[in-house]
């Protein structure tokens, strides 16, 4: 599995430095080429990006994950924050038709997300 790690975010966190920020490709978990992907995920929604990678769709309960994530991160931010999620895909795949179309997990991901970010003054 690639990822960013725990520590995405961090960085920017402890400074105060303005942060504008998105979100994009919250739906999909990047693995090396298709027989990389370990078993107990090779039956989920799974595309072939090219040889050398293959994405998985996140599933409602990941995505709420990540948006409680990203609320937690950005609430550590001392900084003036603003953060903008996209509405109608958070991907390229993600998009009607598209195979990893799924507007409830997005849902789920944009809810927990305002559930659980703190407006501040700065921070919206």
């Amino acid at each position: 599995m690639l990822t960013a790690g725990p520590q995405r975010m961090d960085a920017i966190a402890r400074t105060r430095v303005p942060y504008v920020g998105s979100c994009g490709a919250l739906d999909m978990v990047n693995f090396w080429a298709l027989d990389t992907v370990p078993a107990p995920f090779r039956g989920r929604r799974l595309h072939r990006h090219n040889s050398n990678v293959t994405l998985m769709r996140t599933t409602s309960e990941e995505s709420a994950a990540i948006g409680q994530f990203i609320a937690a991160k950005l609430n550590r931010m001392e900084g003036p924050v603003r953060f903008l999620i996209p509405e109608g895909g958070i991907s390229g795949l993600d998009k009607p038709d598209g195979p990893f179309w799924d507007p409830a997990a997005d849902r789920r991901c944009s809810m927990r997300f305002a559930k659980d970010f703190v407006p501040a003054p700065n921070r919206s």
